[in-house]
C-alpha cells in the first residue's frame, strides 16, 4: 500500500453530510461492495460544495477526498471533462492529466489498474448525481 494514498484518504474534510444539497447520488460497486453517497450544492452551473460518505476501501476514499477538494468552485463542464477523461484513463496509453488535475496522478497510474473500479466509483457517483 502506497503511503501517499493513505495520506490522501486521511484527508476527510469533505467526508460529511450536506443538508441543503441540490444534487445527490448513491452508488454501490457490484465488483467489491464499496458504497458511496455524494451530495452537491450547485449554483450557476458550478459546484459550490461537495460532501461524501462512504463505506469503502482506501482507494475509493482517496479518490472521493481528492475529487471533493478539486471539484469545489469548478464548473459543471470541467467536472464532466475530468469524469470523461478518467473513465478512459486505464484504456489508453501515454495519457497525462492537465496541470489543473495533476494531483489525480497519485491515484491514476497503471500500477493501480487492479483498483480502477474503486478509484472510479466517486466519479461515477458525481456523474449520476449531476444527471438527476
Amino acid at each position: 500500500m502506497d503511503l501517499e494514498i493513505l495520506n490522501i484518504a486521511a484527508d476527510t474534510k469533505n467526508n460529511r453530510e450536506i443538508k441543503n444539497f441540490t444534487h445527490k447520488s448513491k452508488y454501490k460497486s457490484q465488483m467489491c461492495g464499496d458504497k458511496i453517497e455524494i451530495r452537491l450544492i450547485v449554483k450557476d452551473k458550478k459546484i459550490v460544495d461537495m460532501g461524501y460518505q462512504c463505506e469503502s476501501c482506501i482507494y475509493c476514499q482517496a479518490s472521493a477526498s481528492l475529487l471533493s477538494k478539486l471539484s469545489i468552485n469548478k464548473s459543471l463542464l470541467k467536472i464532466k471533462e475530468i469524469s470523461n477523461f478518467v473513465e478512459s484513463f486505464f484504456k489508453k496509453t501515454d495519457v497525462r492529466f492537465s496541470n489543473e488535475w495533476k494531483t489525480f496522478e497519485k491515484l491514476f497510474n497503471k500500477k493501480n489498474i487492479s483498483r480502477k473500479e474503486c478509484i472510479l466509483l466517486p466519479f461515477k457517483t458525481v456523474t449520476k448525481a449531476l444527471k438527476s
